[in-house]
């Protein structure tokens, strides 16, 4: 026989969809639970003192007897053995109210009502993101006059370019802050054009608010492109996104020295995002789209994956140094133990970077890139940029 403490558990389940029905004026009661534990014939006979108990208990707790809850359906039922009983055959639930009271909710409920129609009022368009998150609707009690500020501003304003304490809103910047995650999922709804970058989670970063931003390092190799008498730029990001530098070819190190000691070359700059797998911050550089791309990082597992990384965004990127090689003939400067990693799916890489990284991988071997002379190096991006220029 079902137990008040199960009725209620199953009852619980019905919030979220509650919630919904009241959101499409849609009638939720009387709602049945059919399956309370079917008594038979035996447990009459063998068990009738414990199931005379679970009986009991089933109707101290029901609405005729406290005013609201559940309420017990009897049904006759004549046993060939023991004769007639009234037995419970369902449980249900009349009214919302009935409902509410029954799991402790009742508060609750006068809440989601008003803070519902808080929000359909003043921004109708959130019908549907209401629909489909009305538990977040409660968990932000209180807090919606002010949540609704942010989304208002940001419907008249989807690219304001300001950092979250200069957005002119009656808020203090905190607010926002500690609020991130349901003003971000509500923008999501309201503006998903104006989205910057989906992958970001933090809300300046995935909307077009300023923000702390990376810097970028970028050198001018050739004297024609200098900007005014300056060669050597850090950048903010979003800066540096929307320039276009009038150059051919672009290059990329692993290693800050090595992109300082970079050699001049025509129509060529360097770039340092902060190196390793910090080329992400690259990606949606569209402007390196139109560029010859080169990277060169360490002859280990690690300098092929952040190869593999750069390919993904940038599928002209070239490998530099990278190969079989400059590994034999620089070995003999030192190897030095490579970092573990399980990565093995670069699929961007060509057949011989590939034979290359297994081998690395397999061997946990690294030439670091200092180990490579310097002229040599100079040489080869020499030879690498006549060529393009020729090509």
């Amino acid at each position: 026989m079902i137990s008040p403490s199960e009725i209620k558990r199953q009852a619980e389940k019905w919030w979220k969809p509650f919630l919904q029905s009241h959101l499409k004026n849609e009638q939720f009661f009387p709602r049945t639970i059919d399956r309370i534990g079917k008594i038979t014939s035996s447990a009459v006979r063998e068990k009738f003192g414990e199931l005379q108990e679970q009986v009991s208990e089933l109707y101290k707790n029901s609405k005729a007897k406290l005013g609201y809850g559940y309420t017990v359906n009897k049904e006759d039922v004549n046993f060939r053995k023991t004769g007639n009983h009234t037995l419970p055959q369902s449980i249900s639930f009349e009214s919302a109210q009935d409902y509410v009271e029954f799991i402790e909710k009742k508060k609750d409920w006068n809440a989601f009502q008003k803070n519902s129609a808080l929000i359909l009022q003043q921004i109708p368009q959130l019908s549907e993101w209401v629909y489909d998150n009305p538990l977040w609707v409660n968990e932000n009690d209180k807090k919606w006059n002010d949540i609704l500020k942010v989304c208002k501003y940001f419907l008249e304003n989807p690219e304001p370019c300001l950092y979250i304490r200069q957005l002119p809103i009656d808020l203090h910047t905190k607010f926002i802050e500690q609020n991130e995650s349901i003003i971000k999922s509500l923008l999501d709804y309201l503006i998903p054009e104006h989205i910057r970058d989906a992958s970001e989670k933090q809300l300046s970063k995935r909307f077009r608010l300023r923000y702390d931003e990376p810097t970028i390092r970028v050198r001018i190799l050739d004297n024609s492109l200098k900007i005014g008498n300056l060669s050597d730029l850090r950048l903010p990001l979003g800066d540096f996104e929307s320039l276009s530098f009038n150059c051919r070819n672009v290059l990329l190190t692993e290693n800050k020295m090595n992109f300082l000691a970079l050699p001049q070359l025509p129509s060529s700059i360097a770039i340092w995002s902060g190196g390793g797998f910090m080329v992400s911050y690259l990606k949606n550089t569209s402007w390196l789209k139109s560029k010859n791309i080169f990277y060169w990082g360490d002859l280990d597992a690690h300098g092929f994956l952040m190869l593999h990384q750069m390919l993904c965004y940038f599928p002209q990127t070239i490998s530099v140094m990278m190969d079989s090689k400059t590994f034999e003939l620089f070995k003999g400067e030192g190897l030095v133990k490579g970092e573990k990693i399980n990565a093995d799916n670069l699929y961007t890489l060509t057949e011989d970077e590939l034979k290359m990284f297994n081998y690395l991988k397999a061997n946990n071997l690294r030439l670091e890139q200092e180990k490579i002379r310097q002229e040599y190096a100079d040489n080869v991006f020499n030879e690498l940029v006549r060529s393009t220029r020729n090509g």
